[in-house]
C-alpha cells in the first residue's frame, strides 16, 4: 500500500516480465475479493482493466490506471467502478459498460462506449471510428453518456439505439467535420449534441434541431463537471455559448416513412424480363415459377426447419468416463428428488460409486464438463460420489441358463467383472492371491487419498452381492487349465502385480513402490530421513506423500523426463514438501544415495522404484497371444480363446475406472453370448458442446453447496431438461409439449405455424433443438 492510500498493481512481475492479461485481471479481481477498494494500476498493453469488478458489490471502487492501457478498459464495467486513465487509451474504450465512470485524460481509439448500457464515459481528446455504436438504454436506468473534448472518427453512432453523446469540437483532428464520415447510419434511439461543423448524417435515420433551454440547462451543468474530471476546466468558457450547439435525434418511426418503392411486379416486368426473361439472356433456358408465397413461409418453404434431437448424443462427461457411467443422467434423478434411483443408476456401471467417482478418481468427466470448457466450475461429481457411500446392493438371482465364470483378480477389474456378471443372473466366482479383495486399492493406496471406512462400506457391498470369493489362490497353469474345463467362460483381470526395478548397480538396494506403500499402509516401515523416489509419476508422489507422513525430512522425486503425475496425488506431494527434480539419470545406488550420471549424489536412506509394473501371464496357455507383455483382446476384452476374456492392465496400463468399464464390456459380452445375440453398444457420439448454451448460470459462481445445487447447475448436454423455454420463445406459438407414456415426452413443431427462424435452437440450454435444411422440392 502507497503512502496515497491506493493499492499498487503492477504489469510487471518482480523480473521485470511484463504480464499477460488474463495474470493481471486476476491480481486486480483477488485484490478487490481481499478488500481492497483504492487501485493503481502500472499497465504494460494489457487489456480489460477496470471490467467486472463485481466481487466488491455495492462499495465504490477507484481504479487509477497509469502506463499503456491495453483495449478494452472498463469493459462489462459495473456501476459501483471509477476507472481514470491517466493518458490516451487503446481501442473499445466502455465496450458493454454497465454503469462504470470512466475517464480519459487524453485521446481514445476506435469503438469507444460500443453496446453500452449504462455509465459514462468522459474522453478528455478525440476519439477514433465507431464510437457510441449500438449503444442502448434501458428505461429503468440512467441512459449511458459518452463526452468527447474533440473531435469523432468515422461511422460515429452506427446503429445508436439509445443514450447521450456530446461532442464539444474542441481542438477537433478537422474542423470542417467533427462527427466524421456518415454518422448515425441506422440511428434508431438516443441524441447527440454537437458544437461546430459537419458534412452531412444519416437524414433518412435522424433529424438536426437547435438545443432547447431544458437541453441546455442539462449540457450547462454536466459540461463543468466533464470538464473538471477531464482536467480542461479552461475550455468551459469557449463551450458554454448555446447558439453554437446543435443536436441530432433519431427520427420516430412515422418520421422515417419514405417514397414508396418499386413493387416485385414492376421489377420483374421492367428489369427482369428485359434483360435476363422473356426475351433476354436466358429466356429461352429458365422458367421462373411466380407462385406467390407468404413473406413469412412455413411448411415446405422454409429453408430451414427445427429438429428436437434429444438423447442422440450422449453428454461429454459420459463420453469422457472410461466406465460410460451416464452422469448427466444422475444429475437429472438428483433434480428431480431421486437421490436413491441416482446411486443406483451408478450401480449398474461400478461397484465403488464412492471410493472411485468420490476420491480416486481423477474425474475426467469434470475436465470435459462445458461449464468448464467456458470457465465456469465444473459439476462436481465428487459430492455425488461421497454421497453413495450407503448405497445398498442390488438384488439379483441366477436365470435357469445361467453361465459360471471365473474371475482371475480381485481388485477393481475382478470385481467389476463379477459385479456385472451377477446382476445379469449369472454366477461369477472371484479368484484372488490376496487375503482381503480390493487389490491396490485395499492394499496400496494410502488412506490419505480414500478414508478407510469408506472403503470397507463399499468391500462389504460387494462381498455380500458377490457370495463365492476365494482368496489366496495361486493361479498356474495347471490351475488356469481346471478352470477352463470347470467354467463356461474366465475373465482374466490380475493386473499388475511384478515390480520394474532400475537396471543399474546397486539395485538390490531398491524398494519397489508396491512394497514401500503396502508396509506404509500397514506401518510397517521406517524411510529414514531421506527418501529418494525414481518415477514422478502418480504411484510415486504417493509413496513421497507416505515417505513425508511416515516422518522423513526430505524427499526427492526424480525422472528422466518431466514428471507425468497430475491431480490429487501430485498436489498432495507437493503440499507434503516432496522436491521434483528432472532429467535425471540414474547411474548406480550407493550407500549413500544415489548417484546420477551428471555426477551428483542424492543422499537416500531409503530409494523407492516407482517406474511402473508389469504383468505375470506366466500361467496362460500357449494358445493365447500376448503382445510385449499384455494380452490381446478385441474391443469386448475377448482373447484368440473364445471362452477367455480380458480386463484391466493385463491388456495395458490405466486408470481404475479404465479397468472397471473393460470388465463391464466383458461381462455384457458373456450374457449376450448366453443369449445369442451381438452386445448391445452405444455408438453415439459427443454431442458438439457450442450447441449447449451456458448463458442460463451464474458466471460469479465459483463452487456448488451440495449434490442438489450440483444437480441443478449440470447443462445436461444433449438431454431435454423439459423447460419448455423453446414453447415460450417461440413468436407463432409452433412447439408443443407431447405425452408419450412411461414418464416420456416429445416437443414437436408444428410445420404449418413454424417459419424456420431458429429461436427454439437458440434459446435451448441443452443443445436438442437444432435447425436442418429442409428437404428440397422434387
Amino acid at each position: 500500500m502507497s503512502s496515497d492510500n491506493y493499492f499498487i498493481i503492477k504489469g510487471e512481475d518482480e523480473s521485470g516480465v511484463r504480464l499477460e492479461s488474463r495474470v493481471l485481471e486476476e491480481n486486480i479481481q483477488n485484490a478487490v475479493e481481499a478488500g481492497e477498494r483504492n487501485l493503481r494500476i502500472y499497465a504494460l498493453g494489457q487489456h480489460a482493466i477496470g471490467g467486472r469488478l463485481w466481487k466488491a458489490g455495492s462499495e465504490k471502487i477507484n481504479v487509477q490506471i497509469f502506463g499503456s492501457s491495453g483495449q478494452r478498459v472498463g469493459c462489462f464495467g459495473f456501476p459501483n467502478t471509477y476507472i481514470e486513465v491517466n493518458g490516451p487509451a487503446s481501442d473499445d474504450v466502455g465496450w458493454l459498460n454497465a454503469g462504470a465512470e470512466i475517464v480519459v485524460k487524453g485521446n481514445a481509439g476506435n469503438g469507444v462506449c460500443n453496446a453500452m448500457a449504462q455509465g459514462k464515459v468522459m474522453i478528455a481528446g478525440s476519439i477514433g471510428s465507431r464510437g457510441m455504436t449500438m449503444t442502448k438504454h434501458n428505461p429503468r436506468f440512467e441512459p449511458p453518456e459518452l463526452w468527447v473534448l474533440g473531435s469523432t472518427g468515422d461511422y460515429f453512432g452506427e446503429f445508436m439505439a439509445g443514450g447521450k453523446a456530446v461532442i464539444c469540437g474542441y481542438n477537433p483532428q478537422d474542423e470542417e467535420n467533427i462527427l466524421g464520415y456518415r454518422p448515425l447510419v441506422g440511428m434508431v434511439g438516443g441524441k447527440v449534441f454537437f458544437r461546430g461543423k459537419i458534412k452531412g448524417y444519416s437524414s433518412g435515420d435522424a433529424k438536426l434541431r437547435n438545443v432547447n433551454d431544458r437541453e441546455w440547462e442539462w449540457l450547462e451543468e454536466n459540461l463543468k463537471i466533464f470538464l473538471e474530471k477531464t482536467d480542461k476546466k479552461e475550455a468551459f468558457e469557449e463551450l458554454s455559448k448555446k447558439d453554437e450547439w446543435q443536436v441530432i435525434e433519431a427520427k420516430s418511426p412515422t418520421e422515417k416513412k419514405g417514397t414508396a418503392r418499386r413493387s416485385m411486379k414492376h421489377f420483374i416486368e421492367h428489369v427482369w424480363d428485359r434483360e435476363l426473361g422473356k426475351g433476354g439472356l436466358i429466356g429461352d433456358l429458365a422458367e421462373v415459377d411466380r407462385t406467390p408465397i407468404p413473406v413469412i413461409a412455413t411448411g415446405e418453404w422454409r429453408r430451414f426447419v427445427p429438429s428436437w434431437e434429444n438423447r442422440k448424443y450422449i453428454a461429454p462427461c459420459q463420453g469422457a468416463c472410461p466406465s460410460g457411467i451416464p452422469v448427466q443422467e444422475r444429475w437429472r434423478l438428483i433434480r428431480e428428488g431421486k437421490m436413491e434411483e441416482a446411486v443406483e443408476l451408478a450401480l449398474a456401471y461400478t461397484p465403488f460409486p464412492a471410493a472411485v467417482c468420490g476420491y480416486l478418481c481423477p474425474n475426467l468427466c469434470m475436465e470435459v464438463c462445458t461449464k468448464k470448457i467456458n470457465s465456469l466450475p465444473a459439476v462436481d461429481i465428487k459430492e455425488l460420489g461421497k454421497a453413495s457411500v450407503s448405497a445398498q446392493a442390488p438384488s439379483a438371482e441366477l436365470k435357469k441358463d445361467h453361465k459360471k465364470i471365473a474371475v482371475i483378480g480381485g481388485g477393481p477389474g475382478g470385481i467389476s467383472a463379477a459385479w456385472q456378471l451377477r446382476m445379469k443372473g449369472h454366477d461369477a466366482v472371484i479368484f484372488d492371491l490376496e487375503k482381503e479383495l480390493g487389490g491396490k486399492i485395499s492394499s496400496v493406496i494410502p488412506n490419505s487419498r480414500i478414508p478407510k471406512d469408506v472403503l470397507e462400506a463399499e468391500l462389504l457391498r460387494v462381498k455380500k452381492f458377490i457370495p463365492h470369493v476365494q482368496v489366496e489362490e495361486k493361479i498356474d497353469r495347471k490351475a488356469f487349465e481346471e478352470l477352463k474345463e470347470n467354467y463356461d467362460y474366465v475373465i482374466i483381470a490380475s493386473g499388475t502385480v511384478k515390480p520394474r526395478i532400475p537396471g543399474v548397480k546397486g539395485g538390490e538396494r531398491i524398494i519397489s513402490s508396491l512394497e514401500f506403500l503396502r508396509k506404509a499402509k500397514n506401518q510397517e516401515i521406517n524411510p529414514g530421513e531421506n527418501v529418494v523416489v525414481i518415477g514422478g509419476g502418480n504411484v510415486g508422489c504417493d509413496v513421497a506423500t507416505e515417505a513425508k507422513r511416515l516422518g522423513a525430512s526430505n524427499v526427492t522425486i526424480i525422472d528422466i523426463q518431466k514428471p507425468a503425475a497430475f491431480g490429487v496425488e501430485r498436489e498432495e506431494a507437493e503440499k507434503a514438501g516432496a522436491v521434483f527434480k528432472w532429467p535425471c539419470f540414474t547411474k548406480e545406488i550407493t550407500e549413500k544415495g544415489v548417484l546420477l550420471e551428471s555426477g551428483e549424489l542424492l543422499d537416500a536412506d531409503v530409494v523407492v522404484a516407482a517406474i511402473g509394473d508389469e504383468t505375470d501371464l506366466s500361467f496362460l496357455p500357449d494358445g493365447i497371444e500376448t503382445e510385449r507383455g499384455f494380452i490381446k483382446t478385441d474391443k469386448s476384452g475377448r482373447t484368440s480363446d473364445f471362452n477367455v476374456f480380458a480386463a484391466g492392465d493385463v491388456i495395458k496400463p490405466g486408470l481404475l475406472t479404465d479397468a472397471i468399464g473393460a470388465a463391464r464390456r466383458s461381462a455384457e459380452a458373456i450374457d449376450s453370448d448366453s443369449l445369442g445375440i451381438d452386445p448391445d453398444e452405444d455408438i453415439r457420439e459427443v454431442i458438439d458442446t457450442s450447441r449447449v448454451s451456458i448463458a442460463y448460470f451464474d458466471p460469479r459462481k465459483t463452487g456448488y453447496s451440495g449434490v442438489k445445487d450440483c444437480g441443478d447447475q449440470c447443462a445436461s448436454c444433449g438431454t431435454c431438461r423439459d423447460c419448455s423455454i423453446c414453447v415460450t420463445v417461440c413468436p407463432r406459438g409452433a412447439i408443443s409439449r407431447v405425452e408419450k407414456g412411461n414418464d416420456s415426452f416429445e416437443y414437436i413443431a408444428d410445420p404449418d405455424k413454424c417459419i424456420g427462424c431458429g429461436f427454439c435452437a437458440g434459446a435451448c440450454p441443452c443443445g436438442i433443438w437444432i435447425m436442418v435444411p429442409n428437404s428440397p422440392f422434387e
